[in-house]
């Protein structure tokens, strides 16, 4: 029964693991680790599973905390990996591809200066899709202080990059 559970529950949300921790550590071959991780610690803990409400909740929270755990251990400075990001549409010249490719790795990089909460306040809800009631079921926070982190996390994302576009055209 444990298998099944562990098939049916956990196995289906293992990309949107893997992405929060992507996100979060910004390196492939960490976020994998990361993976495997969360993996070994869900199975390890299945006696307890009837003890959570949500199983999807409780192991975005441990993936939480192994990237978070991580970044501090090592104090991590990394850099975001973008490998080829594709925005051809067919119709965009040269030019506006090297200019939405700009827009790009600005946004990457005032992205990756964010705090690390406000980072994965910004990852669940507007990459993973997820609403503040689940954001707070995971995170432990509650839901106005998610409210108010992602607005904060938001602004500071437009100030700071307005503040280098603006810059960079001058």
């Amino acid at each position: 029964m444990e298998l099944q559970t562990f098939k049916s529950q956990v196995l289906p949300v293992k990309d949107k693991l893997f992405r929060i921790a992507l996100n979060m550590m910004r390196s492939v071959e960490e976020a994998e680790d990361i993976l495997q991780d969360v993996m070994v610690k869900l199975w390890d803990k299945r006696e307890q599973w009837g003890e959570y409400r949500n199983l999807e909740a409780f192991a975005v929270t441990i993936t939480k905390n192994l990237c978070l755990d991580r970044l501090k251990s090592k104090r991590m400075k990394g850099h975001f990996d973008i490998q080829e990001m594709e925005l051809d549409s067919g119709t965009v010249s040269p030019y506006q591809r090297i200019e939405l490719d700009d827009s790009v790795k600005t946004m990457v990089r005032v992205f990756e200066q964010l705090p690390d909460q406000q980072r994965l306040l910004i990852t669940l809800r507007d990459v993973e899709g997820y609403s503040y009631e689940e954001i707070a079921e995971q995170t432990g926070l509650e839901v106005n202080n998610i409210r108010v982190g992602i607005s904060r996390a938001r602004k500071k994302a437009k100030e700071d990059y307005l503040k280098i576009a603006n810059y960079e055209q001058q």
